[in-house]
C-alpha cells in the first residue's frame, strides 16, 4: 500500500450509509513518530458478508483492524450454472453495490479476497473455464472499486502455468493495484516427502513469478504456518516482495499470566481487551519464540500482519464465530490476537538514530559519485563531513602514525610533512592538526583539492583557525601537482563503496612520487567484498527502465529488502604505497559461493559490495558486514544488477567471475555468472558504466 494513502490511515471520521464508524485507530501503534511503515497497519481476514457496511463497521470500530480482507463474490456463484435474463445477462453476486462505502473507504479499508475455490490448472475444463471467468470478473469489480490490492488464492498443486497465464494478462492492463499471490510458508527439512506434496512453497512463487515475468505488481502474502522452515530457508523471503503475512489463530498458544506481570511486559502501553480470568490473572494468546522473531522481521520489512481465522482457545464468554459472523457482539473475537500483534509490534527497540536518518535511502537505487570528472556540491560535503566516526578513525591512525614517524625525544624538533590529498572543505586537515596536538609532534601540512569552489571554504577556515603556519593550500589535481618537497604521511579519503570504485587507486598511484621512499599512507590498503542476493525490488527498479545500460550500471543503494544467499568473499585488494615497477590497477577474480543447503531453491537477481580499509596497523575502516564500522554512514553498499536472474538449486553453487578494467580515460567493471548456468559479461568494455579519468 501507499504510505500516504496505506489502509488504515483514515483523515477522517469515517461514514457509511448505515453506520458510522470512527476513525482508524492504527492499533499497533506509532514508535517515537517516525516509524511510518505500512507494517503497522493490521488487517482481519473475513467470510463472504453481503453487509459491508456493518462488516466494515464491526471490524474497525469494535475490532480496531485497519482493513479487511474481504471475498468480494459470493462463494456459491458458478458462471457455468447462472441462468442468464431475456438479454443474455445475468446479474453477478458481489458484496453489495459500490455505493455502500466511500470509494475512500473501498480504496484506504478493503483487500479484495478472490474466491478461493477457483482452480485454473484444473484437469476439469468446466471447473478451469469457471475460474477464469469468475477471476477476470472478480478482478474487474475489484478494479472499479479502486481496490489497492487483491489476494489471490494459492496454486491449488505444483503447475500453475496457466493460472499464472491469465494472471499476467490481468497484470498488463491494471493501473495501480497490487496483486497479492497468497502461498503457504511451507519447506520440508529433507526429500523423503511424497512427490505429490509440496517440498517448498518458494519453488511455487518462483514459478509463478517467472512466467508472469517478474512483474512489478505481483507480489505475496505468505501464509505462515505452525511449522517453520530454517532460518536459511526463511531469510529468502525478505528479498521478496513480500506485501503481507497471514497469521491463523490456530497458530497461537494459550497463555494465563499475571496482570502485574503482564503490566510489566509492556501491555499496559497498549489498549488491552484481553479476557480476564480472575482479579489476579488474565487469559492471552502467545506465539512460539521463532513465530515471535518471524513476525518482529516482518514487521521491520514494512509487511503488514493479517489476522485469520476463528477464536480457537478458551476465552471465557467468547464465541467461535469468525470476524465475519460476529457483528452483534460489542467484543470482537479476535481483538486478543490484534492486541498480542501489536505488542509484539511495540516492545521492538527503537531505530538507532543514523537508521532513522537513513530510512529514506533505503532500496533506493543511486548512481555513484564521479569524483575526477565532477566537483561536488556543497550539501554533498556536508553530509559526508557530519559522520563523525570516519574522521574519529582517521585521527586515530594519524596519531598511531606520527608517534611511530617521530620518536618522543624528538618531539619538539622534528616536524612531519603530511599531505592531505583530497582535502575537500579540510575535515580530514582538522583531523591531522588534532593528532599532532594530541601526540605532541610538530606538523606540517599541504591540503591539496582540485575543487575550486571547496578551496574558497579551505582559505575560509584556514583564516578562521588561525593555521596560516601551519597549513598551505593547493588548488591543483594531486595527479599533477609538483610538490615542494616529500610527503612523510600522505592522507586521504577517496575511498567508494566498492573501496576502488571511485579511482583511489589512480589518484594515489599518481600522488605517490611525493611521498617519501619511507613514508606511509593512510588508508594503507583496501579490498573490496561482494555476495549474492536475492533483491526482487531493485530488480525491478532496474527493469522498469526497459533497457541494457541500466542492468550494466553499478548502484549505491542502501539494501534493506535483501536476502544474503552467502556470506561475502573479498575480490580487489589495492595496497599504498606501491613501488611496485610492473604496478597495474587492472584485476580479474573468479569466486565460488556455496548456498547452505538448507536454504532450498533460491534466485541471485544480483551482487552486494563492500569494502574494508586498513588506515593504518589496527584501525580500520569498512562496510563490510561482518567488520563494518559502527555508527558510519558516509557510505552504503554497491550493487551489480544481473539482466536474467539466475535460479540455484539447494546446496549448489554460484560461480562468478568480476573484472577491474583500465583504458586511457576510464576505469569499469565486467562481471559474470559461470555456473550453474553461463550469464552474458555485463558492461563489455564499459559501454554502459564507467569511472572517468
Amino acid at each position: 500500500m501507499n504510505e500516504e494513502d496505506g489502509l488504515g490511515l483514515g483523515a477522517s471520521p469515517l461514514m457509511l450509509s448505515s453506520a458510522p464508524v470512527t476513525e482508524a485507530k492504527m492499533p499497533l501503534g506509532e514508535r517515537g513518530g517516525w516509524d511510518k511503515s505500512e507494517s503497522r497497519y493490521c488487517g482481519v481476514e473475513t467470510e463472504f458478508n453481503d453487509d459491508m457496511p456493518n462488516l466494515l463497521s464491526f471490524n474497525l470500530s469494535t475490532g480496531s483492524f485497519d482493513f479487511l480482507v474481504a471475498t468480494l463474490m459470493d462463494p456459491t456463484y458458478r458462471p457455468s450454472l447462472m441462468e442468464k435474463d431475456s438479454n443474455g445477462a445475468h446479474v453477478l453476486p458481489f458484496a453489495g453495490s459500490d455505493l455502500v462505502l466511500s470509494p475512500s473507504q473501498w480504496s484506504s479499508h478493503v483487500v479484495g479476497k478472490i474466491s478461493s475455490w477457483i482452480d485454473l490448472d484444473s484437469e476439469d475444463e468446466t471447473l478451469r473455464m469457471d475460474s477464469e471467468i469468475t477471476l477476470k470478473q472478480e478482478i474487474a469489480w475489484a478494479t472499479h472499486l479502486s481496490l489497492q490490492a487483491c489476494l489471490l488464492p494459492s496454486p491449488k498443486g505444483t503447475s500453475c502455468a496457466n493460472y499464472a497465464r491469465c494472471v499476467n494478462q490481468i497484470l498488463q492492463g491494471l493501473n495501480n493495484m497490487q496483486l497479492w499471490l497468497r502461498i503457504p510458508l511451507v519447506k520440508a527439512d529433507d526429500d523423503s516427502v511424497d512427490s505429490d506434496q509440496m517440498i517448498d512453497s518458494w519453488e511455487l512463487w518462483n514459478s509463478f513469478r517467472l512466467l508472469c515475468e517478474h512483474h512489478s505488481q505481483l507480489s505475496v502474502a505468505l501464509n505462515v504456518l505452525s511449522s517453520l522452515p530454517s532460518a536459511n530457508s526463511l531469510g529468502r523471503w525478505f528479498g521478496e516482495p513480500v506485501r503481507a503475512a497471514i497469521i491463523n489463530t490456530d497458530l497461537f498458544e494459550d497463555f494465563i499470566v499475571n496482570i502485574l506481570y503482564l503490566s510489566l511486559l509492556g501491555y499496559s502501553k497498549i489498549s488491552v481487551n484481553l479476557a480476564v480470568l480472575s482479579d489476579k490473572c488474565t487469559w492471552l494468546p502467545c506465539l512460539s519464540r521463532r513465530h515471535q522473531k518471524l513476525i518482529t522481521g516482518f514487521f521491520n520489512h514494512s509487511i503488514q500482519i493479517v489476522i485469520s481465522g476463528k477464536i480457537v482457545h478458551s476465552l471465557p464468554g467468547a464465541s467461535s464465530d469468525s470476524a465475519a459472523n460476529h457483528t452483534d457482539a460489542q467484543r470482537h473475537p479476535l481483538r486478543p490476537y490484534l492486541d498480542y500483534v501489536a505488542y509484539l509490534y511495540q516492545k521492538m527497540d527503537p531505530l538507532p538514530e543514523q537508521e532513522r536518518f537513513e530510512l529514506g535511502y533505503r532500496d533506493f537505487l543511486q548512481s555513484p559519485l564521479q569524483p575526477l570528472m565532477d566537483n561536488l556540491e556543497a550539501q554533498t560535503y556536508e553530509t559526508f563531513e557530519k559522520d563523525c566516526v570516519k574522521y574519529i578513525q582517521y585521527q586515530r591512525a594519524i596519531s598511531k602514525a606520527l608517534l611511530d614517524r617521530v620518536p618522543d625525544e624528538e618531539a619538539s624538533s622534528l616536524t612531519t610533512v603530511l599531505m592531505v590529498v583530497g582535502a575537500g572543505r579540510g575535515p580530514l586537515v582538522r583531523a591531522s592538526l588534532q593528532a599532532a596536538e594530541e601526540t605532541g609532534r610538530k606538523l606540517k601540512v599541504y591540503a591539496v583539492e582540485k575543487n575550486p569552489n571547496a578551496v574558497v571554504t579551505l582559505h575560509s577556515l584556514v583564516k578562521l583557525e588561525s593555521w596560516e603556519n601551519t597549513v598551505t593550500i593547493v588548488s591543483c589535481d594531486m595527479r599533477h601537482w609538483d610538490a615542494p618537497e616529500k610527503a612523510d604521511i600522505l592522507v586521504s579519503e577517496l575511498l567508494g563503496s566498492f573501496g576502488d570504485n571511485e579511482l583511489s587507486p589512480e589518484c594515489l598511484d599518481g600522488a605517490q612520487r611525493f611521498l617519501k621512499q619511507d613514508g606511509i599512507s593512510i588508508p594503507s590498503s583496501y579490498t573490496s567484498f561482494i555476495q549474492p542476493v536475492t533483491a526482487s525490488k531493485l530488480y525491478n527498479d532496474v527493469k522498469s527502465h526497459k533497457d541494457v545500460v541500466h542492468f550494466e550500471t553499478a548502484y549505491v543503494v542502501k539494501v534493506h529488502s535483501v536476502a544474503k544467499l552467502a556470506p561475502s568473499q573479498p575480490v580487489f585488494t589495492f595496497t599504498h604505497p606501491n613501488f611496485s615497477t610492473k604496478k597495474s590497477n587492472q584485476r580479474y577474480k573468479k569466486l565460488r559461493f556455496e548456498i547452505p543447503s538448507d536454504t532450498g531453491s533460491a534466485i541471485v537477481h544480483g551482487f552486494v559490495g563492500y569494502f574494508d580499509a586498513i588506515l593504518y596497523k589496527d584501525v580500520h575502516l569498512g562496510i563490510e558486514p561482518s567488520t563494518a564500522t559502527p555508527n558510519m554512514f558516509s557510505w552504503f553498499a554497491i550493487f551489480f544488477p544481473l539482466r536474467t536472474p539466475v535460479c540455484i538449486q539447494p546446496g549448489s553453487c554460484l560461480e562468478v567471475q568480476f573484472w577491474r578494467c583500465c583504458g586511457s580515460t576510464k576505469v569499469w567493471y565486467e562481471w559474470c555468472v559461470a555456473s550453474p548456468c553461463p550469464s552474458p559479461i555485463h558492461n563489455s568494455n564499459g559501454r554502459s558504466y564507467w569511472v572517468g579519468l
